[in-house]
C-alpha cells in the first residue's frame, strides 16, 4: 500500500469514527432530550424549540441517527451507507442553515465543521466501501469479467 493510500485510509477511519460517534451520541441525546455537549451545554429541546421546530422532531431525527451511525461503521451494506451519509449531510446542513436563518451565525460553526467531517469521511472511503466499484471475477478457463456492483 502506497503512502497516499495509507494517508487516505487514516483520514477515512479518523473522520468516520468521529462522525459516527457524534451521530450516535447525538441520536441518543435527541431521544433522551439531553444536553448538546452530553454533560454541559443547553438541552437539545431548548435549542430545537428556540429554532421554531416542534419537539417531536427530536424523536424522528434521533431514531434515524443511531442506525445511520452504525451503518457507516460496519462492513458491507454499501447502498445503505450512501443513504446514511446522505441523511447525516442533510441533518448537519439543515442544522447550520437553521442557525443562520435565525441569525445565530456563531452557532452554525459546529454543524458546519461536522458537515465537513462527514464529507471527508464519504470522500475518503476506500474502494471496497464504495458503491459502484468494479469487481473482477475470474473464470476458470477464460478471461476475467468486470462487473459493476
Amino acid at each position: 500500500m502506497g503512502a497516499q493510500m495509507k494517508a487516505r485510509l487514516i483520514l477515512y477511519w479518523v473522520s468516520t469514527t468521529l462522525i459516527a460517534l457524534e451521530t450516535l451520541v447525538g441520536g441518543i441525546m435527541d431521544l433522551t432530550r439531553g444536553r448538546t455537549a452530553v454533560f454541559s451545554g443547553p438541552r437539545v429541546s431548548d435549542v430545537v424549540a428556540g429554532l421554531g421546530y416542534p419537539l417531536y422532531v427530536l424523536a424522528i431525527i434521533g431514531v434515524y441517527k443511531i442506525p445511520g451511525a452504525i451503518t457507516i461503521l460496519v462492513p458491507g451494506f454499501l447502498r445503505l451507507k450512501e443513504w446514511a451519509y446522505a441523511g447525516i449531510v442533510f441533518e448537519l446542513s439543515a442544522a447550520a442553515a437553521s442557525q443562520a436563518f435565525c441569525g445565530r451565525t456563531s452557532e452554525m460553526v459546529a454543524p458546519a465543521i461536522l458537515l465537513g467531517l462527514a464529507l471527508a469521511s464519504w470522500a475518503s472511503r476506500p474502494p471496497w466501501r464504495t458503491l459502484g466499484r468494479s469487481l473482477s471475477l475470474k473464470t476458470k478457463n477464460g478471461p476475467s469479467l468486470n462487473v459493476a456492483q
